[in-house]
Protein backbone atom coordinates (compact mmCIF):
# COMPACT_ATOMS: atom_id res chain seq x y z
CA UNK A 1 0.00 0.00 0.00
CA UNK A 2 0.81 3.48 -0.74
CA UNK A 3 2.54 5.82 1.99
CA UNK A 4 2.97 9.71 2.39
CA UNK A 5 5.94 11.08 3.60
CA UNK A 6 6.12 14.60 4.99
CA UNK A 7 8.67 16.92 6.06
CA UNK A 8 6.68 19.25 8.13
CA UNK A 9 7.25 23.07 8.93
CA UNK A 10 6.75 24.95 5.68
CA UNK A 11 3.87 27.81 5.48
CA UNK A 12 2.03 26.79 2.19
CA UNK A 13 1.61 29.51 -0.33
CA UNK A 14 0.17 29.92 -3.75
CA UNK A 15 -3.18 28.51 -5.38
CA UNK A 16 -4.94 25.85 -5.67
CA UNK A 17 -8.04 25.16 -8.36
CA UNK A 18 -10.67 22.70 -6.10
CA UNK A 19 -12.11 19.21 -7.41
CA UNK A 20 -15.38 18.36 -8.60
CA UNK A 21 -17.44 16.75 -6.00
CA UNK A 22 -16.80 13.27 -4.77
CA UNK A 23 -20.71 13.14 -3.09
CA UNK A 24 -22.15 14.99 -6.27
CA UNK A 25 -20.27 12.86 -8.65
CA UNK A 26 -20.81 9.48 -7.25
CA UNK A 27 -25.05 9.88 -7.37
CA UNK A 28 -24.89 11.94 -10.42
CA UNK A 29 -23.23 8.96 -12.19
CA UNK A 30 -24.91 6.29 -11.07
CA UNK A 31 -28.05 8.21 -11.76
CA UNK A 32 -27.58 7.77 -15.23
CA UNK A 33 -28.62 4.14 -14.79
CA UNK A 34 -32.49 5.85 -15.41
CA UNK A 35 -32.04 6.25 -19.11
CA UNK A 36 -30.96 4.37 -21.82
CA UNK A 37 -29.49 7.43 -23.62
CA UNK A 38 -26.18 9.06 -23.19
CA UNK A 39 -25.45 11.49 -20.84
CA UNK A 40 -22.58 13.27 -20.40
CA UNK A 41 -20.55 14.41 -17.00
CA UNK A 42 -18.16 16.94 -16.35
CA UNK A 43 -15.59 17.82 -14.30
CA UNK A 44 -15.32 14.32 -12.12
CA UNK A 45 -12.70 13.79 -10.07
CA UNK A 46 -9.76 11.54 -10.61
CA UNK A 47 -10.65 9.08 -7.13
CA UNK A 48 -10.58 5.61 -6.24
CA UNK A 49 -14.25 6.11 -5.65
CA UNK A 50 -15.62 7.22 -8.63
CA UNK A 51 -13.26 4.42 -10.21
CA UNK A 52 -15.21 1.98 -8.18
CA UNK A 53 -18.14 3.39 -9.57
CA UNK A 54 -16.95 3.20 -13.13
CA UNK A 55 -16.37 -0.20 -12.65
CA UNK A 56 -20.17 -1.14 -10.74
CA UNK A 57 -21.41 0.90 -13.82
CA UNK A 58 -19.71 -1.35 -16.28
CA UNK A 59 -20.88 -4.69 -14.55
CA UNK A 60 -24.83 -3.11 -14.49
CA UNK A 61 -24.14 -3.13 -18.75
CA UNK A 62 -23.41 0.63 -18.86
CA UNK A 63 -20.76 1.82 -21.29
CA UNK A 64 -18.47 4.31 -19.21
CA UNK A 65 -16.06 6.60 -21.36
CA UNK A 66 -13.44 8.82 -19.20
CA UNK A 67 -11.33 11.88 -21.31
CA UNK A 68 -8.41 13.60 -19.63
CA UNK A 69 -10.35 16.91 -19.23
CA UNK A 70 -12.61 15.05 -16.57
CA UNK A 71 -15.80 14.41 -18.84
CA UNK A 72 -17.44 11.03 -18.39
CA UNK A 73 -19.78 9.78 -21.31
CA UNK A 74 -21.87 6.84 -20.16
CA UNK A 75 -24.68 4.96 -21.86
CA UNK A 76 -26.75 2.09 -21.43
CA UNK A 77 -25.57 -1.41 -23.23
CA UNK A 78 -27.31 -4.21 -21.31
CA UNK A 79 -30.53 -2.93 -19.86
CA UNK A 80 -31.19 -6.72 -17.89
CA UNK A 81 -27.93 -6.37 -15.54
CA UNK A 82 -29.17 -5.88 -12.10
CA UNK A 83 -26.98 -7.32 -9.99
CA UNK A 84 -24.30 -5.32 -7.50
CA UNK A 85 -21.82 -7.75 -6.91
CA UNK A 86 -20.32 -7.77 -3.38
CA UNK A 87 -16.57 -7.66 -5.02
CA UNK A 88 -17.43 -3.99 -5.99
CA UNK A 89 -20.08 -3.13 -3.57
CA UNK A 90 -17.96 -3.97 -0.23
CA UNK A 91 -15.43 -1.21 -1.29
CA UNK A 92 -17.63 1.85 -0.99
CA UNK A 93 -20.90 2.29 0.72
CA UNK A 94 -22.12 4.83 -2.27
CA UNK A 95 -22.41 1.76 -4.54
CA UNK A 96 -25.79 1.27 -2.54
CA UNK A 97 -26.98 4.57 -4.44
CA UNK A 98 -27.32 1.88 -7.59
CA UNK A 99 -30.42 0.35 -5.94
CA UNK A 100 -32.98 3.09 -6.65
CA UNK A 101 -32.52 3.67 -10.33
CA UNK A 102 -31.99 -0.21 -10.99
CA UNK A 103 -35.29 -0.48 -9.42
CA UNK A 104 -36.83 2.14 -11.26
CA UNK A 105 -35.45 1.67 -14.20
CA UNK A 106 -35.25 -1.86 -14.43
CA UNK A 107 -37.96 -3.14 -11.95
CA UNK A 108 -35.07 -4.89 -9.55
CA UNK A 109 -32.14 -4.95 -7.85
CA UNK A 110 -30.06 -7.27 -6.00
CA UNK A 111 -27.66 -5.14 -4.42
CA UNK A 112 -24.53 -6.13 -1.75
CA UNK A 113 -24.84 -4.60 1.20
CA UNK A 114 -22.31 -1.83 1.39
CA UNK A 115 -18.38 -1.12 2.66
CA UNK A 116 -16.98 1.45 2.78
CA UNK A 117 -15.67 4.14 5.95
CA UNK A 118 -17.33 2.40 8.76
CA UNK A 119 -18.32 4.85 11.71
CA UNK A 120 -19.97 2.13 14.41
CA UNK A 121 -19.78 -1.57 15.36
CA UNK A 122 -23.20 -1.32 13.47
CA UNK A 123 -21.88 0.59 10.44
CA UNK A 124 -23.74 3.08 8.88
CA UNK A 125 -26.92 1.33 8.57
CA UNK A 126 -29.14 2.00 4.85
CA UNK A 127 -32.99 0.94 7.13
CA UNK A 128 -34.09 4.58 5.78
CA UNK A 129 -33.53 3.79 1.80
CA UNK A 130 -35.55 0.48 2.37
CA UNK A 131 -38.45 1.94 3.98
CA UNK A 132 -38.46 4.78 1.72
CA UNK A 133 -38.40 2.13 -1.63
CA UNK A 134 -41.37 -0.12 0.71
CA UNK A 135 -43.00 3.34 0.75
CA UNK A 136 -43.15 3.94 -3.16
CA UNK A 137 -43.96 0.21 -3.46
CA UNK A 138 -40.78 -2.09 -3.68
CA UNK A 139 -40.83 -5.40 -2.59
CA UNK A 140 -37.63 -5.75 -0.16
CA UNK A 141 -35.93 -8.80 1.23
CA UNK A 142 -32.47 -8.79 2.30
CA UNK A 143 -30.90 -12.37 2.55
CA UNK A 144 -27.27 -13.91 2.58
CA UNK A 145 -25.70 -9.91 2.83
CA UNK A 146 -27.84 -8.62 -0.49
CA UNK A 147 -30.99 -6.55 -0.80
CA UNK A 148 -33.45 -7.91 -3.36
CA UNK A 149 -35.89 -5.21 -4.50
CA UNK A 150 -38.47 -6.01 -7.34
CA UNK A 151 -41.57 -2.97 -8.29
CA UNK A 152 -43.14 -3.75 -11.62
CA UNK A 153 -43.55 -0.16 -11.22
CA UNK A 154 -43.24 1.91 -8.63
CA UNK A 155 -46.19 4.18 -6.74
CA UNK A 156 -45.20 7.78 -5.44
CA UNK A 157 -46.16 8.58 -1.62
CA UNK A 158 -45.56 10.49 1.22
CA UNK A 159 -42.95 9.72 3.35
CA UNK A 160 -40.23 10.78 5.77
CA UNK A 161 -36.49 10.37 5.67
CA UNK A 162 -35.46 11.40 9.83
CA UNK A 163 -32.97 9.93 11.24
CA UNK A 164 -31.93 10.13 14.81
CA UNK A 165 -29.65 13.11 14.52
CA UNK A 166 -30.63 14.73 11.18
CA UNK A 167 -31.97 13.78 7.37
CA UNK A 168 -29.88 11.31 5.57
CA UNK A 169 -28.07 12.34 2.28
CA UNK A 170 -27.32 9.51 0.58
CA UNK A 171 -30.90 8.06 1.13
CA UNK A 172 -32.20 11.11 0.35
CA UNK A 173 -30.10 10.88 -2.90
CA UNK A 174 -31.93 7.36 -3.44
CA UNK A 175 -35.52 8.08 -3.18
CA UNK A 176 -35.07 10.82 -5.04
CA UNK A 177 -33.94 8.94 -8.20
CA UNK A 178 -36.17 5.84 -7.68
CA UNK A 179 -39.02 8.70 -7.20
CA UNK A 180 -38.31 10.20 -10.70
CA UNK A 181 -40.00 7.49 -13.01
CA UNK A 182 -42.09 6.79 -9.85
CA UNK A 183 -46.47 6.88 -11.02
CA UNK A 184 -48.07 10.24 -9.32
CA UNK A 185 -46.41 12.33 -6.76
CA UNK A 186 -43.56 11.74 -4.17
CA UNK A 187 -43.09 14.18 -1.72
CA UNK A 188 -40.19 13.66 0.63
CA UNK A 189 -40.17 15.37 4.20
CA UNK A 190 -36.91 16.02 5.95
CA UNK A 191 -35.06 15.64 3.30
CA UNK A 192 -31.20 16.61 2.79
CA UNK A 193 -30.50 19.82 1.99
CA UNK A 194 -27.16 19.61 0.87
CA UNK A 195 -26.02 20.93 -2.13
CA UNK A 196 -24.90 18.07 -3.35
CA UNK A 197 -28.85 16.80 -3.02
CA UNK A 198 -29.66 20.69 -5.15
CA UNK A 199 -26.73 19.13 -7.86
CA UNK A 200 -28.31 16.03 -8.35
CA UNK A 201 -31.79 17.75 -8.79
CA UNK A 202 -30.27 19.56 -11.16
CA UNK A 203 -28.79 16.72 -13.47
CA UNK A 204 -32.39 15.00 -13.36
CA UNK A 205 -34.54 18.10 -13.98
CA UNK A 206 -32.20 18.16 -17.01
CA UNK A 207 -32.83 14.53 -17.43
CA UNK A 208 -36.72 15.70 -17.88
CA UNK A 209 -37.87 14.90 -13.80
CA UNK A 210 -39.69 16.94 -12.56
CA UNK A 211 -38.81 17.94 -9.24
CA UNK A 212 -39.25 20.64 -6.85
CA UNK A 213 -37.47 21.80 -3.51
CA UNK A 214 -34.33 20.64 -3.61
CA UNK A 215 -32.08 22.66 -1.05
CA UNK A 216 -35.32 22.42 1.03
CA UNK A 217 -36.55 19.68 3.64
CA UNK A 218 -39.16 18.62 1.60
CA UNK A 219 -38.62 17.84 -1.74
CA UNK A 220 -41.79 17.26 -4.14
CA UNK A 221 -41.54 14.69 -7.79
CA UNK A 222 -44.06 14.13 -10.11
CA UNK A 223 -42.96 11.35 -11.75
CA UNK A 224 -42.66 10.67 -15.41
CA UNK A 225 -42.69 7.93 -18.25
CA UNK A 226 -39.18 8.23 -19.17
CA UNK A 227 -35.78 10.03 -18.37
CA UNK A 228 -33.49 11.42 -21.25
CA UNK A 229 -29.84 11.92 -21.95
CA UNK A 230 -28.28 15.44 -20.97
CA UNK A 231 -24.73 17.08 -20.11
CA UNK A 232 -24.12 18.16 -16.51
CA UNK A 233 -20.97 19.87 -14.67
CA UNK A 234 -20.87 18.54 -11.15
CA UNK A 235 -20.36 20.83 -8.48
CA UNK A 236 -17.06 22.04 -6.43
CA UNK A 237 -16.37 19.79 -3.87
CA UNK A 238 -16.67 22.06 -0.72
CA UNK A 239 -15.03 19.35 1.62
CA UNK A 240 -11.89 19.36 -0.39
CA UNK A 241 -12.06 23.05 -0.34
CA UNK A 242 -12.43 23.16 3.17
CA UNK A 243 -9.50 20.91 3.68
CA UNK A 244 -7.11 22.86 1.72
CA UNK A 245 -8.30 26.34 3.68
CA UNK A 246 -7.47 24.50 6.78
CA UNK A 247 -3.98 23.50 5.12
CA UNK A 248 -2.85 27.08 4.64
CA UNK A 249 -4.28 27.65 8.44
CA UNK A 250 -2.69 24.96 9.76
CA UNK A 251 0.92 26.02 8.45
CA UNK A 252 0.97 29.26 8.54
CA UNK A 253 0.61 29.89 5.18
CA UNK A 254 -1.22 32.24 2.51
CA UNK A 255 -3.18 30.45 0.39
CA UNK A 256 -5.67 30.85 -1.89
CA UNK A 257 -8.59 28.10 -2.66
CA UNK A 258 -9.94 28.99 -6.09
CA UNK A 259 -13.40 27.58 -7.87
CA UNK A 260 -15.37 27.22 -4.83
CA UNK A 261 -19.10 28.37 -3.61
CA UNK A 262 -17.46 30.21 -0.69
CA UNK A 263 -21.33 30.44 0.45
CA UNK A 264 -21.60 26.97 1.10
CA UNK A 265 -18.34 26.97 3.65
CA UNK A 266 -20.12 29.48 5.61
CA UNK A 267 -20.28 27.56 8.78
CA UNK A 268 -16.49 26.75 8.45
CA UNK A 269 -15.22 30.12 7.72
CA UNK A 270 -17.28 31.67 10.41
CA UNK A 271 -15.17 29.00 12.34
CA UNK A 272 -12.04 29.93 11.59
CA UNK A 273 -12.42 33.90 11.61
CA UNK A 274 -13.39 33.00 15.14
CA UNK A 275 -9.63 31.33 15.34
CA UNK A 276 -8.00 34.59 14.29
CA UNK A 277 -7.68 33.37 10.67
CA UNK A 278 -7.23 36.14 8.20
CA UNK A 279 -10.12 35.32 5.09
CA UNK A 280 -10.45 37.58 1.56
CA UNK A 281 -14.03 36.06 0.57
CA UNK A 282 -14.42 36.46 -2.58
CA UNK A 283 -17.01 34.88 -5.37
CA UNK A 284 -14.99 31.88 -6.18
CA UNK A 285 -12.36 31.92 -4.35
CA UNK A 286 -11.26 32.33 -0.68
CA UNK A 287 -7.68 33.47 0.46
CA UNK A 288 -6.65 32.17 4.35
CA UNK A 289 -3.45 33.55 6.09
CA UNK A 290 -2.74 34.16 9.61
CA UNK A 291 -1.49 36.74 12.12
CA UNK A 292 -0.48 36.00 15.39
CA UNK A 293 -1.31 32.98 17.31
CA UNK A 294 -4.64 30.87 16.50
CA UNK A 295 -7.86 31.36 19.11
CA UNK A 296 -9.57 28.30 21.04
CA UNK A 297 -12.98 27.51 19.12
CA UNK A 298 -15.76 25.13 20.06
CA UNK A 299 -16.87 23.51 17.15
CA UNK A 300 -20.45 21.63 16.88
CA UNK A 301 -21.11 19.23 13.44
CA UNK A 302 -24.75 19.18 12.17
CA UNK A 303 -26.19 18.17 9.15
CA UNK A 304 -26.43 21.27 6.84
CA UNK A 305 -26.09 23.87 7.07
CA UNK A 306 -24.61 23.15 9.99
CA UNK A 307 -20.73 22.43 10.27
CA UNK A 308 -20.18 19.50 8.31
CA UNK A 309 -18.64 16.34 9.91
CA UNK A 310 -16.89 15.61 7.32
CA UNK A 311 -14.89 19.21 8.15
CA UNK A 312 -14.21 17.74 11.80
CA UNK A 313 -11.31 15.67 11.63
CA UNK A 314 -9.15 18.47 9.83
CA UNK A 315 -10.39 21.47 12.61
CA UNK A 316 -9.45 18.92 15.16
CA UNK A 317 -6.02 18.84 13.24
CA UNK A 318 -5.75 22.97 13.59
CA UNK A 319 -7.07 23.04 16.95
CA UNK A 320 -4.29 21.63 18.42
CA UNK A 321 -2.37 24.69 17.07
CA UNK A 322 -4.64 27.03 18.88
CA UNK A 323 -3.60 28.80 22.07
CA UNK A 324 -5.88 27.54 24.71
CA UNK A 325 -8.63 24.58 25.29
CA UNK A 326 -11.04 23.75 22.14
CA UNK A 327 -14.23 21.38 22.66
CA UNK A 328 -15.21 19.56 19.90
CA UNK A 329 -18.93 17.99 19.21
CA UNK A 330 -19.65 15.56 17.33
CA UNK A 331 -23.57 14.97 17.00
CA UNK A 332 -23.45 13.29 13.60
CA UNK A 333 -21.52 10.19 13.68
CA UNK A 334 -20.69 10.38 17.84
CA UNK A 335 -17.46 7.94 17.43
CA UNK A 336 -16.31 9.72 14.68
CA UNK A 337 -13.06 10.25 16.39
CA UNK A 338 -10.28 7.27 14.91
CA UNK A 339 -7.97 10.32 14.14
CA UNK A 340 -7.88 11.56 17.65
CA UNK A 341 -5.38 8.41 18.99
CA UNK A 342 -2.87 9.30 15.45
CA UNK A 343 -2.74 13.00 16.42
CA UNK A 344 -2.01 12.10 19.87
CA UNK A 345 1.15 9.87 19.06
CA UNK A 346 2.42 13.37 16.42
CA UNK A 347 2.15 14.81 20.15
CA UNK A 348 -1.52 16.72 20.53
CA UNK A 349 -3.15 16.59 24.02
CA UNK A 350 -6.61 15.57 23.51
CA UNK A 351 -9.22 14.02 25.33
CA UNK A 352 -11.98 11.91 23.59
CA UNK A 353 -15.20 10.34 25.15
CA UNK A 354 -18.82 9.71 23.82
CA UNK A 355 -19.23 11.95 21.20
CA UNK A 356 -17.28 14.66 22.50
CA UNK A 357 -13.32 15.88 22.58
CA UNK A 358 -11.51 18.29 24.25
CA UNK A 359 -8.05 19.71 22.72
CA UNK A 360 -5.89 21.11 25.09
CA UNK A 361 -3.38 23.26 22.90
CA UNK A 362 -1.18 24.32 21.74
CA UNK A 363 1.08 21.03 21.02
CA UNK A 364 4.32 20.91 19.19
CA UNK A 365 3.45 18.02 16.79
CA UNK A 366 6.50 16.06 16.29
CA UNK A 367 6.40 13.57 12.93
CA UNK A 368 5.96 10.03 13.62
CA UNK A 369 4.80 7.23 11.58
CA UNK A 370 0.76 7.15 11.53
CA UNK A 371 -2.27 5.12 10.06
CA UNK A 372 -5.00 6.78 8.57
CA UNK A 373 -8.23 5.18 9.22
CA UNK A 374 -10.76 6.56 7.04
CA UNK A 375 -10.87 9.15 4.56
CA UNK A 376 -11.52 12.42 6.60
CA UNK A 377 -9.18 11.24 9.61
CA UNK A 378 -6.56 10.42 6.99
CA UNK A 379 -6.58 14.16 5.31
CA UNK A 380 -6.40 15.83 8.60
CA UNK A 381 -3.08 13.09 9.98
CA UNK A 382 -1.65 14.93 6.50
CA UNK A 383 -2.79 18.38 7.83
CA UNK A 384 -1.09 17.39 11.10
CA UNK A 385 2.00 16.38 9.36
CA UNK A 386 2.45 19.41 7.47
CA UNK A 387 2.47 21.40 10.81
CA UNK A 388 4.75 18.91 12.76
CA UNK A 389 8.30 19.16 13.02
CA UNK A 390 10.59 16.61 11.44
CA UNK A 391 9.00 13.23 9.04
CA UNK A 392 5.31 12.00 9.28
CA UNK A 393 4.71 9.21 7.81
CA UNK A 394 1.30 7.94 6.70
CA UNK A 395 0.35 4.21 6.37
CA UNK A 396 -2.98 3.02 4.54
CA UNK A 397 -3.33 6.49 2.21
CA UNK A 398 -5.94 4.93 -0.05
CA UNK A 399 -8.35 6.10 2.60
CA UNK A 400 -7.41 9.26 1.31
CA UNK A 401 -7.53 8.50 -2.49
CA UNK A 402 -11.03 8.05 -1.93
CA UNK A 403 -11.89 11.72 -1.49
CA UNK A 404 -8.90 13.97 -2.46
CA UNK A 405 -7.05 13.97 -6.04
CA UNK A 406 -3.43 14.03 -6.13
CA UNK A 407 -3.37 15.55 -2.90
CA UNK A 408 0.42 15.15 -2.53
CA UNK A 409 0.85 17.11 -5.92
CA UNK A 410 -1.25 19.38 -4.95
CA UNK A 411 0.31 20.23 -1.60
CA UNK A 412 3.78 20.20 -3.27
CA UNK A 413 2.35 22.99 -5.82
CA UNK A 414 1.84 24.66 -2.56
CA UNK A 415 5.26 24.37 -1.29
CA UNK A 416 4.63 21.45 1.11
CA UNK A 417 7.65 18.90 1.54
CA UNK A 418 5.72 15.97 0.61
CA UNK A 419 5.93 12.47 -1.88
CA UNK A 420 4.13 9.19 -2.22
CA UNK A 421 6.65 6.21 -1.61
CA UNK A 422 4.71 3.43 -3.61
CA UNK A 423 3.66 0.23 -2.00
CA UNK A 424 4.12 -3.57 -2.88
CA UNK A 425 0.86 -5.58 -3.24
CA UNK A 426 -0.50 -6.48 0.07
CA UNK A 427 -3.35 -8.84 1.57
CA UNK A 428 -5.34 -6.17 2.22
CA UNK A 429 -8.18 -4.66 0.29
CA UNK A 430 -8.00 -1.41 -0.13
CA UNK A 431 -10.79 0.40 0.45
CA UNK A 432 -12.27 -2.18 3.49
CA UNK A 433 -13.59 -0.87 6.33
CA UNK A 434 -11.46 -0.18 9.24
CA UNK A 435 -13.14 -1.44 12.55
CA UNK A 436 -14.90 1.39 15.04
CA UNK A 437 -17.64 2.87 16.67
CA UNK A 438 -21.67 3.38 16.68
CA UNK A 439 -23.43 5.55 14.42
CA UNK A 440 -25.69 8.45 15.71
CA UNK A 441 -26.92 8.84 12.24
CA UNK A 442 -28.28 7.23 9.23
CA UNK A 443 -26.55 7.79 6.50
Amino acid sequence: MDKIIIEGGVPLSGSVKIQGSKNSALPILFATILTEDRCTIHNVPELSDVRTTEALLRSLGMSCERNDAGSFSVETTDPSCTLADYELVKKMRASFLSIGPLLARRGKAKVSIPGGCVFGANGRPVDLHLMGLEALGARIKVAKGYVEAEASRLIGNTLDLSGPNGSTVTGTANILMAATLAKGETKIRNAAMEPEIIDLAMLLNNMGAEIEGAGTDELRIQGVDALHGTEHVVMPDRIEAGTYLIAGAITRGNVTVDGIMPKQLEKLTTSLEQAGIILDIGEDHIHVSTNGSIRPVDISTRAYPGFPTDLQAPMTALLTQAKGTSQISENVYKDRFNHVPELNRLGAVIHQEDGHATIDAPNELSGAKIMASDLRAGASLVLAGLAATGTTTIDRIYHVDRGYERIEKKLAKLGARITRKVGEETGEEEGAPYPTRTPTHQA
